[in-house]
Order: structure tokens, then C-alpha cells, then sequence
């Protein structure tokens, strides 16, 4: 079968690899059939993450099931499944409070399309080996196309989990979201927009593509945030420290920040105004698993549609070149989706 490797920075590649096989009878085969880049790999290709290849890239996908073991029950051969980026078995106590990035059965940071914890393949290989599928896999629902679904393992369910949370605890809260890594903050837009807040800011100096998004989106699009202004709930999905200290000294009294960003060093924090101000912050590798069904059924029910956030498509036979150039949020499609 073809493996997509990251080699190093702008280099992409397909080499022969043995086609995965059932390890175990929780295990299941799956073809990704439409795979979008996570905003992590955009940093990745480009040179601007401390990993070095070559290793099997991709973490977002909708597959169909080619193989299941004995213990598989809720899917069959030639359904299509989202699996969540993560991976994690679904019984330790971990997994059961909800938070399967702290699986004490795997690993520690075991996922798909990165070796951090042990390499499990990635989403823009032909085939990959998905273990405890019988938790890792949702069935796609009715109604919802592959390419819709595309992001769900990872950045649309991110974007989901921390707005859902922040206007669960600030209803009809206004929102600041500063982007700039790509897919996550326009994400944010759309869910903050559907989920009920009561006005959404944009801020993007890197890319006036997304600002358009975020603006036909219904945003406010900022050039800054007014000195003096404040929000109770604000999201970083910059990727930068000065983002990050917007959006931390942005936030209201009592108020939350939520960074969808990795910094790789240690990034200096506005820390006496987040005290007198009272700021809960936020961040970390997103527990997507459990609410996947969620996120699938607000896109059957029309409440959010992610499909105008993805930039370009391309065959996955093109996808070493295509992603090589840096696309923001491609979708690699296999003929027929």
C-alpha cells in the first residue's frame, strides 16, 4: 500500500509500505477516503514544528472500513467511520471521565499522523490499522457528506468542545476570537455564531482569506482590539505569543481564555492583569472522541456546515505536491467523494 510520509520541511512522499493488518480482535482497517490537513501539519510542512521525518502524516479524515475484528460490532466493511485523532481504549478511568488523551492503556500522546506516542500510520495513507475501534470509530451519519465530516477528528470537534464550554458557563456572551493558524479560529466563528453568543470579533493580521470567511460568517472583523474593550469569553487560535497576550488581556472580569495554539517554548503571559481580572485559561490537546456524535449531528441538522471554511480540493494522487505548497485547509478526495 502507499504511505504519506512528511519527509521534511516542503517535502511530501508516497512509498510502499505493508498494507496494515488485524493485530487484534478490537482492531479495525480503514481506506481514508477525504482528509484535510489539521492546522498542526500546515505547521509541520512548513518547517515550524520542532518533529523531524520522515513519519506517516495526517490525523483528519472520513474513512470507510475495509476490515473489522470479532469484537467490532458497530460498524461494517464498506461503511464510512470518522476516527478520532486520538489514540485511547475507551475503558481505563481516563477514557471513562471523558478524557481519552490521558488513556493509561496506550502510550502516552499516542495519536495518528504524528510519532509522539508510537506510530499509527496517518490519513492520507491508503490504509491504516484504527485500535479499540469499537470506541474510536463513529459512523457517519445520513445525510452528511465525507467532505463535510473531514475535519471532525480533530480541529471542527476541537472548536466545538471549547466554544460549547465557554457558552455553557457565559450564555449569549460576547466572543473574541483572534485566528491566524488557518482552520480553528473560522471554525470558532461558526460555532460561536451557532451556539448562541451575542456578537463574534475576528482579529487575523496573517490571513485575509479567513477574514473574509469570518466576516460572511457574521463576525465583527477587528484590525485590533480597542484599548478598553473586553470580552467574557476570547479563543487563541494564533499560533503567536502576541496573540495569545491579546486575547488574555481582552478577556473581562471573571472571564475565560481558551487557547487552541501549541507554543513550542515557553511564552511570557500577562499574569497580574489575568489575576485582577479574575481569568480562567484554558488549553490543551482536545478529548474529541466522546463528543464526535455530537458534532456529526449538528452538521445533519443544518446548525453548522464546515464545508465553506476548506480552501481547495485535490486527489490524494497529488496531495505530496499540493500539500507541499502550504494550502489551508485542503481537502485530498478519493474518486467517488
Amino acid at each position: 500500500m502507499q504511505r504519506f510520509e512528511f519527509v521534511k520541511k516542503g517535502e511530501l512522499r508516497y512509498v510502499d509500505a505493508p498494507m496494515p493488518v488485524l493485530e487484534s480482535d478490537d482492531d479495525a482497517i480503514v481506506q481514508p477516503v477525504v482528509s484535510t490537513t489539521c492546522d498542526l501539519d500546515r505547521f509541520m510542512i512548513a518547517g515550524l514544528a520542532p518533529f523531524e521525518g520522515p513519519f506517516a502524516l495526517g490525523h483528519e479524515t472520513v474513512a470507510k472500513v475495509i476490515e473489522v475484528g470479532d469484537n467490532v460490532s458497530h460498524v461494517k466493511p464498506g461503511q464510512l467511520v470518522v476516527p478520532a485523532w486520538h489514540v485511547a481504549c475507551g475503558t481505563c478511568a481516563s477514557c471513562v471521565s471523558g478524557r481519552p488523551t490521558g488513556c493509561t492503556n496506550v502510550p502516552r500522546n499516542a495519536m495518528f499522523g504524528l510519532p509522539v506516542g508510537g506510530d499509527y500510520g496517518g490519513f492520507f495513507s491508503e490504509a491504516v490499522r484504527i485500535p479499540f475501534a469499537g470506541y474510536a470509530l463513529a459512523p457517519l451519519p445520513e445525510g452528511v457528506s465525507a467532505r463535510a465530516a473531514a475535519s471532525v477528528s480533530d480541529n471542527f470537534s476541537d472548536t466545538y468542545g471549547a466554544v460549547a464550554q465557554a457558552l455553557r458557563n457565559a450564555p449569549s456572551a460576547d466572543v473574541l476570537v483572534i485566528g491566524g493558524t488557518g482552520s480553528v479560529g473560522v471554525f470558532a466563528v461558526t460555532f460561536a455564531k451557532a451556539l448562541g453568543a451575542s456578537s463574534v470579533s475576528y482579529v487575523d493580521a496573517l490571513d485575509p482569506e479567513c477574514v473574509e470567511l469570518a466576516r460572511r460568517l457574521g463576525a465583527e472583523i477587528l484590525d485590533e482590539v480597542p484599548r478598553g474593550r473586553e470580552f467574557p469569553v476570547t479563543f487563541d487560535a494564533s499560533g503567536r505569543p502576541d496573540g495569545l497576550h491579546t486575547a488574555l488581556r481582552a478577556v473581562a472580569p471573571g472571564g475565560t481564555c481558551h487557547s487552541f495554539g501549541i507554543y513550542w517554548q515557553d511564552v511570557a503571559v500577562p499574569a497580574y492583569s489575568m489575576y485582577m481580572q479574575g481569568v480562567t485559561f484554558t488549553t490543551g490537546r482536545p478529548d474529541v472522541g466522546p463528543i464526535i456524535p455530537d458534532v456529526l449531528a449538528l452538521i445533519a441538522d443544518g446548525t453548522v456546515d464546515p464545508l465553506p471554511v476548506f480552501s481547495d480540493v485535490v486527489s490524494f494522487e497529488d496531495a505530496p505536491t499540493a500539500l507541499a505548497q502550504g494550502l489551508r485547509k485542503p481537502l485530498v478526495v478519493r474518486d467517488g467523494y
